[in-house]
Order: C-alpha cells, then sequence, then structure tokens
C-alpha cells in the first residue's frame, strides 16, 4: 500500500497542503497512519475520497453537506469503491436536477405539438428519466 505525506498527497489531488491540513482537521479526510519522524501518512483511499470531495465542491456542495454525505454513504460500506461509485451518482442525479429546473422554464413555452414531437424524438429510458425527474421537483409529466 503506497502511503503519502500531505505535500504528495495535495500535490497528485491538485489541492494546497493547506485544504489537505484543513480537510484532516474536519474530519473529512484521516491519515493512515504517522511515520517514524511523526508526519501523517495517508492512503490511495484517502486520495481517491479527496479527489471526490473537490468534485463535490465543483458541484457547489458545501463542506458540511459533503461530510454528511460521505459519512452516509459509509454507513452502507466502508469500501473506498462503492462509496465513490454512490457519490459520484448523486452527483449526477444532482447535476440532472439543476438542469432539469434549467429546461423547465423552456418546455413550458412549447406547444403542446412541439411537446409530442419531443417526447417521441427521445429515447425511451430518456423520456422516463426526464419524467422521473420532473416528478421528484413537484411538477407534471412531459
Amino acid at each position: 500500500m503506497k502511503l503519502y505525506k500531505i505535500g504528495e498527497l495535495a500535490q497528485l489531488s491538485n489541492v494546497s497542503p493547506r485544504t489537505v491540513d484543513y480537510y484532516t482537521k474536519l474530519g473529512l479526510i484521516q491519515p493512515e497512519k504517522r511515520s517514524n519522524t511523526n508526519y501523517r501518512l495517508y492512503s490511495d483511499e484517502t486520495l481517491m475520497r479527496l479527489k471526490r470531495i473537490e468534485s463535490m465542491k465543483r458541484e457547489k456542495y458545501t463542506l458540511e453537506e459533503i461530510k454528511a454525505t460521505l459519512q452516509q454513504w459509509n454507513k452502507v460500506s466502508h469500501d473506498e469503491l462503492v462509496t465513490d461509485k454512490l457519490t459520484s451518482l448523486q452527483v449526477l442525479l444532482h447535476q440532472l436536477e439543476k438542469e432539469a429546473k434549467e429546461v423547465e422554464p423552456l418546455l413550458e413555452k412549447l406547444k403542446p405539438s412541439q411537446l409530442k414531437t419531443l417526447h417521441k424524438s427521445l429515447t425511451p429510458s430518456a423520456a422516463a428519466c426526464i419524467e422521473a425527474l420532473l416528478l421528484l421537483l413537484g411538477k407534471g409529466p412531459l
């Protein structure tokens, strides 16, 4: 298992060493162990987790939301690969929800015949996904 010092971890994840230190203090990440010279050492799993945190930050999640989400997925599985996939799905769903909200006013301006044509041009799975998102957002079907 490869272990990284703060500077190495920061460089690999494109964040500053201060960010790594801050996330450690917040409990978002934690060192695997300490070296003989008392350096904090982080694992590959922590590198994956740090990249996931940065991805969620780009999607405008707050650090509190990120921490809660990661804790939630850790209750499901302690396997970082599983939590990575679950988090990725959550981020994608968040992006889809945001885009559905943006397209809603545009759809409302369409005439019924245009909506019918739009609906026919979509694949069944795409139409089902769009309708599911609209229902989740409290809107009616296409």
